[in-house]
């Protein structure tokens, strides 16, 4: 099934992008106007209401849709600025991107890439795995950060296929990173079950990928009511400290984690999930093995010969005393 970011929207008429057999995002607060900033230099040439009028007109975004924009700011280019504008329809949102030529006279949808680095490089300097969950080899040529629901049937599928296939047939080229991303709009006990993942990881890294496997094997018996429930279950089963694990999720001790990990999604415009980056690629929905498998390949082969993604291209490397040591 194909779901969009605005589902309840398309409903009524609007005609917006979809993200292909994905879970609908959560949703989060219209953005304010901001007002502009004092400044010696003239105001940049940008008409608020022309621009929303012809994006309205272009996107065919009904009135209800309320529709912000941001103030420009600098562009991919020195004639370009970047503006953002924000889409929100009840408890369904979207964010866009676009560019506008300095006179405030051209509209440009899509992205301006520097050849000599990835074309993914906005993403990658967005994507921070430090201190998260993974799998896969240290070093790897290929990254994939994976933005999960555990309570999203189609996440529950893509887990299962990167833990059946990535580990066994590239252990030693793809690492992989599990991200947060509960949709709190339409899954009730998500949130829970994220923060209850982070309790876990922080009691017991080692243990974390054992939750995450249980957590989707038992994504159709729970319930808001017994999720804590089956929580206190697997650490039982795994001999981890039930007392523990239960007051860090009664108190919410890790939710800040939770928080940071969505914060990362929304600054890369997330809106469904599972959402996957490839080296920075996203992918949207639940691939089946075969094209997944055929995406890896084609990555694994692109950085033999340009190595500018990856874990080895992201590391920082440690100043040593002694020279030619790192």
């Amino acid at each position: 099934m194909r779901t969009s970011i605005l589902s309840t929207a398309l409903a009524a008429g609007l005609a917006v992008s979809c993200s292909a057999q994905a879970q609908t995002a959560p949703p989060k607060p219209a953005a304010t106007k901001a007002a502009p900033a004092a400044s010696s230099k003239a105001a940049p040439a940008l008409d608020k209401a022309k621009l929303e009028s012809y994006l309205r007109h272009l996107d065919l975004i009904i009135p209800q849709v309320a529709l912000t924009i941001d103030d420009p700011k600098p562009g991919p280019t020195p004639d370009l600025y970047q503006v953002d504008v924000h889409l929100v329809f009840g408890q369904a949102s979207q964010d866009r991107t676009y560019l506008v030529s300095k006179n405030g006279q051209k509209l440009f949808r899509g992205s301006v890439h520097d050849l000599g680095k990835s074309p993914f490089q906005d993403e990658l300097d967005k994507l921070k795995v430090d201190l998260q969950p993974s799998f896969g080899a240290p070093g790897a040529p290929v990254v994939m950060v994976v933005f999960s629901d555990f309570q999203c049937p189609l996440c529950k599928e893509e887990a299962k296929i990167l833990r059946e296939n990535v580990a066994k047939e590239y252990a030693d080229k793809v690492r992989v990173y599990f991200r947060d991303y509960p949709l709190d709009a339409i899954h009730n006990w998500a949130r829970t079950a994220a923060i209850g993942g982070r309790c876990v990881f922080r009691a017991n890294p080692a243990a974390f990928w054992d939750y995450h496997d249980y957590m989707f094997a038992k994504q159709p018996e729970i319930t808001p009511e017994n999720v804590k429930q089956k929580i206190s279950d697997f650490a039982a089963e795994k001999k981890l400290d039930s007392m523990q694990l239960n007051r860090c999720i009664e108190t919410k001790a890790t939710e800040n984690e939770v928080n940071q990990s969505v914060a990362q999604g929304k600054s890369l415009q997330v809106d469904a999930t599972p959402t996957i980056f490839l080296n920075g690629r996203r992918l949207t929905g639940s691939l089946p093995w075969q094209n997944l498998k055929q995406l890896l390949e084609l990555e694994i082969d692109y950085q033999k010969a340009h190595p500018d993604a990856g874990e080895k291209c992201c590391e920082v490397k440690i100043p040593s005393v002694i020279p030619g040591k790192q």
